[in-house]
């Protein structure tokens, strides 16, 4: 395998989704009762949606960088 092959940018990509993710999932969690901080977004809870949003494409990402890549038989 060349050193580009085992150089993935999916997985630091994954990785800083996925810690992102789980800081805001964490912080709109915390702040899921405070009316005025979500009075804007009509009470949705907009940190906590977005944080697991993150949290599911780092995982996708961290996937499929780590898979083992296809081989084609010949």
């Amino acid at each position: 395998m060349s050193g580009a092959a085992r150089f993935d940018i999916r997985i630091p990509i994954g990785i800083l989704f996925l810690a992102l993710g789980v800081i805001l999932a964490i912080y709109g969690m915390t702040t899921r009762s405070d009316v005025t901080l979500y009075g804007r977004s009509e009470n949705i809870v907009i940190n906590l949606w977005w944080g697991l949003v993150m949290i599911v494409f780092g995982g996708l990402m961290l996937y499929f960088g780590t898979r083992p890549p296809k081989t084609v038989a010949v």
